[in-house]
């Protein structure tokens, strides 16, 4: 009994600290990746949150910012930026191009990133308004903090994303 306690009061102080130092890779591709500028602009100042820093590399990040839209041709690099970074790590699909592929209904661009990757928290709008991207960024805040058991979850999700990709004919077996 002792040692739960001890483990559940670690796991609740290692996701506070985690909420308030989220590093984000931003994976920008198309036109949404102004409004992802303005975000870190004074007027918005994603600072306040400890989301100031953007990471460059998949190895120093915990938090993929999918801005724009995703082709057939990169999402073999998005699944891989994904790979390379460290668990725990969250996914945040920036604009209806990233979620769900927007109005290019066509072979090249692929319906939303959940098709590749699991996404945590769907951003709206062509493109979203940096204050719903604040209140994304609030929502996965909470969801850090509360995170119970965020691995089993995160592998169920992800083998749900393989089964529907193998499922799809996507990947060879």
């Amino acid at each position: 009994m002792g040692l739960e306690l001890v483990t559940t009061q670690l796991e609740k102080a290692a996701n506070w600290g985690r909420k308030f130092s989220l590093f984000s890779y931003p994976f920008v591709t198309a036109c949404c990746g102004m409004e992802f500028m303005s975000v870190a602009a004074p007027k918005y100042d994603i600072a306040r949150f400890g989301a100031e820093f953007p990471r460059f590399s998949p190895r120093q990040a915990d938090l993929l910012m999918i801005v724009g839209t995703i082709t057939e041709k990169q999402a073999p690099a998005l699944k891989r930026v994904y790979d390379q970074m460290a668990e725990p790590k969250w996914v945040i699909a920036f604009g209806v191009c990233a979620s769900t592929g927007g109005f290019y209904q066509n072979y090249h661009a692929t319906p939303g990133a959940d098709q590749i990757i699991p996404v945590d928290v769907y951003i709206p709008g062509c493109p979203p308004r940096p204050e719903q991207v604040l209140d994304a960024l609030m929502l996965l805040m909470s969801r850090v903090q509360d995170a119970r058991g965020h691995s089993q979850l995160r592998h169920k999700r992800e083998k749900l994303v393989l089964e529907q990709q193998r499922a799809a004919g996507a990947l060879e077996e």
